[in-house]
């Protein structure tokens, strides 16, 4: 392997000292609720589970989104190969939860470790991956060193990077191109990616297409389903989802505005992340809204303007229940938007903020069918939301032309790819 370029040699030497910082951190994270305490050695490379026999992929996505995408992957992979044992790691507590429900007995789980070059050593050398698969854009230094040492095959698939990642990376192209190198088989998700990466590394990197768009949301359950279209009756519903600080109190007022012509008028307020429930209690609290937490099995009554469904994993209910979806991470900058395929296959009409840079081309497919209403404020917001109750905003219709304009045979091409780097591991 070529010898680290000097500023990843300076990142593994400041992180190895480091180790104090980070832990004195992650403690102050559990006291925030944003760790489990029970698990937080493996945040240390310390494994909570033993390495099974036989040949082990390692996944790494970072949050939900990611841990979607690595669940889909891993179902892929064991179909094809039978037995295979398959580690997923994540980085979030929801991301944990989301895997401990729908995975159960299909993969094993680990909170990513931080990335020091002792944690990482650590982890590497417990689990011993046979194939590391990096889902999206979590480039950490010290565990992609560490997993190359081991002489594992890697890839980065389904990568997704924004306009300011890419950036940072052509500001360090050294290091960007000596990290990229380390990955035997890289699958960019979009032209930029690909034209960034290959700027970066001087070698051409093909679309494999979007993971993303084939690892879609399961259906809700009918009696769950059936239960909430009772509870809502005849309102004038819409969901906001996926919302990050900042947003919620613009979709509040856009609640307030819509409430003067609809006064049934439901918002039914999904977080991005649910332990922000009691954040989002005090704000309407504050604001004068009531509301029922959908957590503590509260439904909403006629005078309760808001159910806060601060759970994990219902966003496929609300989106069957709403004829309008505000995708949320899009009103401030910085988070890049989130994916708005779910909503659209659940036959909701799509609004979204401007600031979506993470999901760039899908947004791009949705404004050249017309199938989203951009919006940057909360009267926009309301407007937007009015038309669709009046049968006049973006079209289901034009949303389903913009998926199939982005679909492919993604999952079925990175599977083969992926097996054929695991085979050749083995041959090796």
């Amino acid at each position: 392997m070529s010898p680290l370029p000097f500023a990843l040699g300076l990142y593994r030497s400041v992180t190895g000292l480091a180790s104090p910082v980070v832990r004195a951190a992650l403690k102050d994270r559990v006291r925030k609720g944003k760790e489990d305490p029970a698990r937080l050695n493996e945040r240390f490379g310390e494994a909570s589970l033993a390495r099974h026999d036989g040949a082990l992929v390692w996944i790494h996505g970072a949050s939900v989104g990611e841990s979607r995408v690595s669940l889909a992957l891993a179902r892929a992979l064991k179909a094809e190969k039978p037995g295979l044992t398959v580690l997923l790691t994540s980085g979030t507590l929801t991301s944990a939860s989301l895997i401990a429900r729908d995975g159960a007995g299909e993969v094993l789980h680990q909170f990513v470790p931080v990335d020091t070059p002792e944690a990482a050593r650590r982890f590497i050398a417990h689990w011993q991956p046979d194939l590391c698969v990096f889902v999206e854009s979590e480039l950490w230094p010290n565990l992609i060193t560490e997993a190359a040492r081991s002489g594992a095959r890697l890839a980065l698939v389904n990568a997704r990077m924004n306009a300011r990642s890419l950036k940072t990376w052509r500001q360090w192209k050294k290091s960007g191109a000596w990290l990229l190198d380390r990955f035997d088989w890289i699958s960019p998700a979009d032209t930029r990616t690909a034209d960034g990466i290959s700027a970066i590394t001087g070698k051409a990197h093909a679309i494999a297409g979007n993971l993303k768009l084939e690892a879609a949301l399961p259906a809700p359950s009918p009696d769950a389903l059936s239960a909430a279209r009772t509870i809502v009756g005849s309102r004038h519903v819409f969901v906001a989802a996926s919302t990050h600080a900042g947003e919620e109190s613009i979709v509040l007022e856009a609640l307030e505005i819509l409430r003067e012509d609809h006064s049934d008028a439901l918002l039914i307020l999904v977080p991005r992340h649910p332990e922000r429930a009691t954040e989002l209690g005090d704000l309407m609290r504050r604001r004068g809204v009531n509301f029922a937490r959908r957590s503590l099995s509260q439904a909403p009554g006629a005078d309760t303007p808001v159910w806060l469904a601060d759970t994990l994993g219902e966003l496929p209910l609300w989106y069957t229940l709403c004829g309008a979806a505000f995708i949320g991470g899009s009103l401030k900058p910085g988070i890049g938007g989130h994916n708005p395929i779910e909503a659209t296959m659940a036959g909701c009409a799509v609004v979204s903020g401007p600031y979506r840079d993470s999901f760039a081309d899908v947004f791009d497919a949705y404004e050249a069918q017309g199938a989203v209403a951009t919006i940057t404020n909360a009267a926009e917001l309301a407007g937007a939301v009015e038309q669709v109750w009046r049968g006049e905003g973006p079209a289901t219709e034009a949303g389903e032309a913009a998926v199939r304009a982005l679909t492919g045979n993604a999952m079925a091409d990175t599977t083969a790819r992926l097996l054929a780097l695991l085979d050749s591991k083995g041959a090796s």
